[in-house]
């Protein structure tokens, strides 16, 4: 108890805040980089079946609990008769409605980035407040305080630094694997939706005769 007095009087308020601020960042970082790793781990895995010409991936899902990407290109195939030929933006749109956590995950993030040097900058103001009223209640100010006062000026701001630049960096890395999500669940939707005309063309040749007449 006595342990946790004392680190908050050394950081203050706001470096306590920074604390909580930096677990919540480590957690949603090392859920963001495993669950996205595990999603293309198992696409790489699930959709090679499609790869090689085959559509066993597609039929014997189940929408509900598939992996994200499979459930797009999935969704695409069943769906894209009945709505816009602009498959990019039907992809933008179930892109975001399956990977919606992983958007608000990221948007936490990016706020974290923006929040903690902002933190650190009010427990300088904190500190220095420290220092003027040690200064203005007593004639003789003694140095152990007024150290107390600057160490938590400046410490806060370190700390808020210290969780900023690791966040941004690992924000900016997330969302650069993220993009190349959707850029990879552009290019299978065109793959399976031309396997699968293919597909029902050769479980269906009557079709094309049709078409041609």
């Amino acid at each position: 108890m006595e342990n946790l007095e004392s680190l908050y009087t050394l950081i203050g308020p706001a470096g306590v805040a920074l604390i909580f601020v930096a677990l919540y960042a480590l957690y949603v970082s090392v859920w963001l980089v495993a669950y996205l790793n595990r999603v293309w781990k198992n696409f790489r895995r699930d959709f090679l079946d499609l790869e090689s010409g085959k559509d066993r991936c597609l039929r014997n899902i189940d929408p509900g609990t598939a992996n994200p990407l499979i459930r797009i290109i999935y969704d695409i195939v069943a769906t894209h008769g009945s709505h816009s030929d602009d498959i990019r933006a039907e992809v933008a749109y179930l892109f975001h409605r399956n990977f919606k956590r992983v958007s608000n995950g990221l948007v936490w993030l990016k706020l974290i980035s923006v929040i903690s040097p902002l933190l650190g900058l009010l427990g300088t103001v904190f500190g220095m407040v420290e220092v003027f009223k040690t200064l203005s209640f007593t004639e003789v100010p003694s140095t152990e305080l007024l150290a107390a006062g600057i160490w938590q000026a400046l410490i806060t701001t370190v700390m808020g630094l210290c969780i900023a630049i690791p966040v941004l960096m690992v924000y900016y890395g997330l969302m650069l694997k993220f993009r190349g999500f959707h850029i990879e669940a552009v290019e299978h939707s065109y793959r399976a939706l031309e396997i699968m005309n293919r597909i029902r063309g050769k479980n269906n040749p009557h079709a094309i005769s049709d078409d041609e007449e």
